[in-house]
């Protein structure tokens, strides 16, 4: 063979060992699909792409997830807690109330007036943290993180800001708590998953939605509804959780670098939803939504004590679980 010729071979045979290690790398790597019902200016999504992208930055490009938004897999909230648990998705970003029926620990972040701030919020969050992480663990999945919503309120075609107006209003709630404690205040609550919310509205199904000013944004609520009022209903949290077999069958290393994505992601989106509802509201005064925040005392009176039954039936189907989160809770309150 001609030195022209070996060198040419030898290039050759480098460039295929470069082209193999190129696609054995491309065929290692995990691919992962993660649902969210949302859409992706929403505050779950964007801090979904800021998990994806912390995977990606740790796992060195070993971990591939594809986020799908608008439950663009067709599955919605409710769909998400069996479709992990079966590796029909691996990741999903689901609304915690939607889940309360497999275990009522997932309506505490929506119960009616028990926070009043996205502080009182988190520190309920961390309290309940080890409850939630069982029941996933329990059904073959872990909890990797929170998603805070801005606190809920009423969005209606006309000012709401008196008993009065709350009578016989069809409101959307997003789960049980919602809709025990709107029954109570006289109000005639339809309980709808998200993706059904804007075709309600549409057919006058409905004429007003409990949800916050960030999801009505998402949303374009005003080409239907012109008033938002800040009565801080709850501060909800989704969930996202991955299937338990998918990451223990994951390189350590990138199992390390999913929690410690988590646990970045967490610190992340408590801090963006403190800032949110200002930002929300800057998009709402654009589009000219009459924001009340001034909300009439005997209103928010009405509402607290309807919002009660929903917590007494909350502490009742929990037992101790609830009873100890609570008693938690106080605790950090007086420390």
């Amino acid at each position: 063979m001609t030195p022209l010729r070996s060198a040419l071979s030898r290039s050759l045979m480098t460039a295929m060992l470069g082209l193999t290690a190129a696609v054995s790398s491309v065929a290692s790597a995990a691919s992962l699909d993660f649902s969210n019902e949302y859409n992706d200016k929403s505050i779950h999504a964007q801090g979904d792409a800021y998990f994806i992208e912390q995977v990606s930055k740790l796992s060195g490009g070993d971990v591939d997830i594809t986020l799908h938004t608008s439950g663009a897999l067709g599955f919605k909230s409710a769909d998400h807690f069996y479709a992990v648990a079966d590796n029909a998705i691996q990741i999903a970003d689901t609304l915690a109330g939607t889940m309360g029926g497999i275990d009522p620990i997932f309506l505490l972040s929506s119960l009616p007036f028990v926070v009043s701030s996205v502080d009182d919020a988190e520190t309920l969050y961390e309290v309940a943290r080890p409850y939630y992480e069982k029941v996933f663990e329990d059904n073959d999945q872990i909890l990797l993180y929170a998603s805070p919503w801005p606190a809920s309120g009423i969005w209606s075609k006309g000012p709401v800001n008196s008993v009065d107006e709350l009578h016989n209003l069809k409101i959307r709630t997003y789960d049980k708590n919602g809709t025990i404690a709107f029954k109570e205040a006289g109000a005639a609550p339809v309980l709808l998953s998200w993706a059904d919310v804007v075709p309600q509205l549409s057919t006058g199904g409905i004429s007003a939605v409990l949800t916050s000013a960030e999801s009505g944004a998402n949303g374009s609520f005003w080409e239907h509804l012109n008033s938002y009022s800040e009565i801080r209903y709850a501060i909800p949290l989704n969930m996202v959780h991955m299937n338990r077999e998918v990451f223990d069958d994951l390189p350590e290393k990138d199992q390390q670098a999913i929690l410690e994505a988590a646990k970045l992601t967490d610190a992340h989106n408590w801090q963006t939803v403190r800032t949110r509802l200002a930002q929300n509201y800057d998009e709402l005064n654009q589009h000219k939504v009459n924001i009340i925040t001034d909300i009439d005392p005997g209103m928010a009176a009405d509402l607290k004590a309807a919002g009660k039954p929903a917590l007494d039936e909350w502490l009742k189907s929990t037992g101790d679980t609830g009873q100890q989160i609570f008693k938690q809770l106080q605790q950090f309150a007086a420390e």
